[in-house]
């Protein structure tokens, strides 16, 4: 990470973070925090940025109305599939909406599980921009993932060390970015440095309950119609190769749709595909972790903790200690 340019510095901004896995129930504390706190939740999500995906990213948007008064949300729905949503744009439209959330006198609340996004607002990341380079796009989609991941490795080791490495699409576009370097493009405008004061907290689940949370959570999306949503989004114009990028959820339906794969062994993949992403989060957390971010680990979503939590942080007062930090946590046999 390169480090923030001296510009004049501004008072911390004081927010609360709600992140955690997959199919942990994020958006109902950060609903409920707000709704007590006076807060807007400002996602982080890489994929509910667009517009469409709606089952399929778990967008929930009746939460924020059911129960009592319309929580106010940002940077849901807000582009088209048309285009290609970086993570240079998104720590641009973050940092406004986190900024624009306090000014109006309410309480940030950053809520999602896309690590990247969350660390690229908590470490202030110095983010190159430019835009897609469709011929570079064209010349690896034929490689494989792990060759995707050594080339960006050689190419760029400091982009290859904050990338997700499990999304096939923030290695193209690491390398995109690597690509932009060697060609001198003129770097993109310099985002003012964004000071966070935060509590972060996260639901936690052992690993068995969290696998089968995301099994009865697939289930149910495909009662709600996921499949009919992937081919809609198909027949309004959006190609297979795109709903493929898109990955877990829209890759696999659309692999179903195209007849390679029968609804039995799609549903497996998928299910089989969540779940490393799972346990991608997971790596990405207790990086986190290790790096010194106090990740405040609420026991099967402890709405209760949750809020003592917040209120002591908004007044002030000291915090205890993280009583679980999942990178001193084992899975598997060793695992109590």
């Amino acid at each position: 990470m390169t480090p923030t340019p001296s510009q004049p510095e501004r008072p911390a901004l004081r927010c609360v973070v709600v992140t955690g896995p997959t199919a942990s129930g994020k958006t109902r504390i950060a609903v409920a925090l707000a709704r007590t706190f006076n807060g807007e939740i400002v996602s982080a999500d890489s994929r509910q940025v667009y517009r469409g995906l709606d089952i399929g990213t778990g967008k929930d948007l009746d939460e924020y109305v059911a129960g009592g008064a319309p929580v106010p949300y940002h940077l849901i729905n807000i582009v088209g599939l048309d285009e290609d949503y970086s993570l240079y744009r998104y720590k641009q439209d973050a940092t406004a909406a986190l900024r624009g959330v306090a000014a109006a006198g309410r309480q940030p609340i950053l809520c999602g599980g896309s690590p990247l996004y969350v660390n690229a607002l908590l470490a202030d990341y110095r983010l190159e921009g430019g835009g897609e380079n469709p011929d570079l796009r064209a010349r690896l989609a034929p490689l494989s993932d792990s060759d995707l991941d050594e080339r960006l490795r050689r190419q760029a080791p400091d982009l290859h060390a904050r990338t997700d490495t499990t999304q096939r699409r923030r290695v193209i576009r690491g390398l995109e970015i690597a690509a932009s370097r060697t060609r001198h493009t003129p770097p993109g405008e310099a985002m003012p440095p964004l000071r966070l004061d935060t509590l972060i907290l996260a639901p936690y689940y052992p690993r068995a309950v969290m696998h089968e949370r995301i099994r009865t959570r697939l289930e149910a999306r495909l009662r709600q119609g996921l499949i009919e949503e992937v081919q809609r989004l198909h027949d309004s114009g959006v190609p297979w190769e795109r709903l493929d990028f898109l990955g877990l959820e829209y890759r696999w339906v659309a692999r179903h749709l195209k007849g390679e794969l029968s609804r039995d062994e799609m549903t497996e993949r998928l299910l089989a595909a969540i779940r490393r992403f799972c346990k991608g989060q997971d790596a990405w957390f207790r990086k986190m972790e290790r790096e010194g971010r106090a990740i405040h680990w609420l026991p099967e979503g402890d709405l209760r903790l949750a809020t003592e939590r917040v209120g002591r942080f908004l007044r002030g007062q000291p915090l205890p200690p993280p009583s679980l930090r999942l990178c001193d946590t084992l899975y598997g046999p060793r695992s109590q």
